[in-house]
């Protein structure tokens, strides 16, 4: 997958690469995890927490800095963000549509549920009673259950809930029988996570000034730009207090467990070398983590010494180490979109163009497509914020189908193609606004109302001097390879393919997604 993304260019730099990255990062941090030698899976002394607290870690940073972006870079401190979240997010879903029609005071609820559960809860995750980190597995679960179903977010959630399982032990997977814990000690657990989440209520009621208001609950945020600045900073230093106490009595745990606990001299000391290395590793990452963290905020980011950050970049370089501050979209009724349009005379008629997921026909229904990654649909929203000339691939794209590459064909809607048989001599692009027809409207055909708002990019040909030109000036002219290719090959790939282009994406993962859950759960050993 890191290979791809080295190649990926415009489909993995935009401004959702953050998933990408944090799936290399939970990939690199999964080999710290795995045992080093097959057929240790199920021996406890080849378990190291200190590589499984690095997982807690960067689920951590992950919401912490997502959360703090969108209302400290964004516009989330008024409360309206999911007003207009649902209509105008890369990939609605169907349910995207009834959500985005709630009561404006539920959608300002939504918001406070996810300003909370990704800024504050996260501080939760450290704290060492086990019931507290439960319920804040179970708050975040349903944070992600609820963005699976509202929106189409690729494997995000998905990695997200795996990333979660770090806030479980195995007494909640194995049973009471064999992790037995004290009748007083679960008592105190328990009432310590009331008094915690009693306070993070009352709090909560304070911070956002929630008051009833007949049937309806109202809410906002008394606060500040320079007050919310003052807050962020001084929660940047407890995230850095917190984590770096956290991991320092994780690795004394662990260097006591291998040398108290491992019998034999010989075992021992591989036991405290192994426990070692994955100290200095977790270390390694944990201070090169505090750079992206602390550039949340110039008084923070102000206190990184350079040599710091030149150990950030090259482990950056290697996507170990990540920075997954999100930039907001400006807030706006409705969406723009690109539509692509085809036709054989420069006058016209002019046909559209349909892509697979997203918007464009206003009667085609809000498809579901996690886990999988449609980038093209994704890049079309993006680049309907800037101008096609900061967009080459697009320009890319419309030369292919203008010569009528059945690979990029493939990547669009064939069966609703206007142009089956032969490509277009010309395609221009046109931009419109879209937004969702009302609520009166439930029981009609239309997902969409939308605008034309105007040009995007003029009509094309194929031989245009303006398009050959542009191309040729990025390198972007397909070019006849002189490399030798390997017949056997060639024709066994080309038969992949052929294979998978006939297959729905979402439904070809999911089906591997659960046959290999299934595969795991048969072949597991029971303990």
């Amino acid at each position: 997958y890191f290979s791809l993304y080295q190649v990926g260019q415009a489909f993995v730099s935009s401004e959702s690469c953050f998933r990408d990255n944090l799936l290399l990062e939970s990939g690199f941090l999964c080999l710290l995890v795995a045992p080093l030698l097959p057929g240790r899976r199920n021996q406890k002394q080849y378990t190291n927490s200190v590589s499984f607290w690095l997982i807690r870690w960067l689920l951590f940073r992950f919401l912490f800095t997502t959360g703090i972006s969108k209302i400290y870079t964004g516009n989330w401190l008024d409360l309206n963000a999911f007003a207009y979240h649902f209509e105008s997010m890369e990939l609605p879903s169907p349910l995207s549509w009834y959500v985005h029609h709630l009561p404006v005071w539920s959608l300002r609820m939504i918001t406070i549920w996810h300003i909370v559960t990704q800024t504050i809860l996260p501080f939760l995750f450290f704290i060492p009673i086990r019931s507290v980190r439960i319920s804040g597995y179970s708050v975040q679960l349903l944070l992600q259950i609820f963005s699976v179903l509202t929106g189409n977010y690729n494997f995000l959630n998905l990695l997200l809930v795996t990333l979660l399982l770090s806030l479980l032990d195995d007494k909640l997977f194995y049973g009471k029988s064999q992790y037995q814990g004290g009748k007083w000690t679960t008592i105190l657990s328990q009432i310590a996570n009331v008094v915690v989440h009693s306070a993070l209520i009352y709090g909560i009621i304070v911070l956002f000034n929630l008051r009833f208001n007949g049937s309806q609950v109202d809410a906002r945020i008394d606060m500040s730009k320079d007050q919310l600045s003052h807050i962020v900073k001084q929660s940047l230093f407890v995230a850095a207090y917190v984590g770096l106490a956290s991991l320092t009595l994780k690795i004394a745990r662990s260097v006591s467990s291998a040398v108290m606990d491992t019998p034999g001299v010989v075992s021992k000391f591989f036991a405290l070398f192994r426990a070692m290395f994955y100290a200095a590793m977790a270390m390694l990452i944990f201070i090169s983590s505090s750079v992206p963290l602390s550039s949340l905020h110039s008084a923070t980011n102000s206190t990184i010494s350079p040599s710091l950050r030149t150990i950030h970049n090259r482990l950056g370089k290697l996507q170990i180490v990540n920075n997954y501050v999100v930039n907001p979209k400006p807030l706006a009724k409705g969406r723009q979109e690109i539509i692509l349009e085809g036709s054989d005379n420069i006058k016209g008629p002019w046909l559209e163009y349909y892509f697979l997921y997203k918007p464009g026909n206003v009667n085609h229904s809000l498809p579901f497509v996690g886990p999988y990654s449609p980038r093209l649909d994704w890049q079309m929203q993006w680049a309907a914020q800037s101008s096609y000339k900061d967009q080459p691939w697009l320009l890319s794209l419309v030369h292919r189908l203008l010569h009528g590459r059945p690979e990029v064909r493939s990547l669009l809607d064939r069966t609703h193609s206007p142009f089956q048989g032969k490509p277009p001599k010309f395609i221009r692009g046109t931009l419109y606004n879209y937004k969702y027809t009302p609520w009166t409207e439930r029981w009609q055909p239309s997902w969409w109302k939308r605008e034309k708002i105007g040009e995007y990019f003029p009509a094309f040909a194929k031989d245009s001097p303006a398009l050959v030109d542009y191309l040729n000036a990025r390198n972007l002219l397909p070019t006849p390879s002189k490399e030798v290719v390997n017949v056997i090959w060639k024709q066994s790939l080309d038969s992949i393919r052929y294979v998978t282009s006939h297959l729905e994406a979402t439904l070809l993962l999911w089906s591997v997604f659960t046959a290999s859950c299934a595969i795991i759960t048969t072949t597991t050993k029971s303990k």
